[in-house]
């Protein structure tokens, strides 16, 4: 029985899992928006909540007239080892989340994969992404357009 045995194994040992949830919350935080497993999505969520309530957090003793949260940086930076990311983290995305109580991502089930059937979602920040965001198709050519495209090659072989 899993009694007070909170989060998914997701198939991994722990530190594996440990890695697994730092890249991804690496991506989310770079990106803005990933594509991954419901599973996945929803074990990576909490993880980069903590994060980004941390960074929130020193951003508000800071701009209140403190000195800056080194601790605060360093503790984030235990698990997000990208420099830039970190600093985006406490320059652009604490300052823009500051209004917010929580609740700083989103989960859009996109259904299942063809390849072996598990549920894909996208994690991304809610205040980055609307979710309105119109998909990009390419053009089709038109059937004439590919008629004279096939007689044009057929000319030079």
């Amino acid at each position: 029985m899993r009694h007070r045995k909170a989060g998914r194994k997701l198939g991994r040992t722990a530190s594996h899992k440990k890695a697994t949830l730092v890249s991804l919350s690496t991506a989310l935080l770079r990106n803005k928006r990933i594509r991954t497993t419901m599973a996945k999505a929803k074990e990576t969520r909490p993880f980069v909540e903590r994060l980004i309530t941390r960074a929130k957090s020193a951003v508000a003793r800071e701009s209140a007239g403190e000195k800056v949260n080194v601790h605060a940086r360093r503790e984030v930076y235990r698990f997000i080892k990208d420099r830039a990311v970190v600093k985006e983290l406490f320059s652009e995305i604490a300052p823009k989340v500051a209004a917010r109580n929580g609740g700083y991502t989103r989960i859009v089930k996109l259904g299942q994969r063809f390849g072996d059937g598990a549920h894909v979602a996208v994690l991304e920040l809610v205040d980055y992404n609307t979710g309105k965001e119109p998909l990009k198709k390419p053009a089709k050519p038109k059937k004439k357009e590919k008629k004279e495209e096939m007689k044009e090659e057929r000319k030079e072989t």
